[in-house]
């Protein structure tokens, strides 16, 4: 579950497939995170997205601690995708694939 201050700094896109909840970190100029937005538009799934490069510096130093010491990664890199109670560093579209085909209904 994200917390409320993240919840109120992210945008959400409608999607049909919604029974697992999905929470993408992108920037902005990200060729990668374009892309794995387009993953997610073509498959339907409802998600909501943080571009990280557009938030107040104090509120992604926030986004980060809370990134760093929940999901414990080996590094931040974006987009850095949230499954559920699972997470993607990078654009991988294997990993999202198995995150939809072994997750929700």
């Amino acid at each position: 579950m994200i917390p409320e201050f993240i919840e109120k700094l992210t945008q959400s896109v409608a999607g049909e497939n919604d029974s697992q909840e999905w929470t993408i970190f992108t920037l902005s100029t990200c060729m990668w995170c374009k892309k794995c937005k387009t993953f997610l538009n073509d498959r339907g799934i409802k998600y909501r997205y943080i571009d990280v490069d557009k938030i107040d510096p104090s509120e992604k130093s926030k986004v980060l601690a809370y990134l760093r010491e929940n999901y414990k990664p080996e590094r931040i890199s974006y987009p850095f995708v949230v499954c559920d109670d699972k997470f993607v560093v990078g654009y991988n579209p294997n990993k999202y694939e198995e995150l939809i085909t072994h997750g929700g209904n």
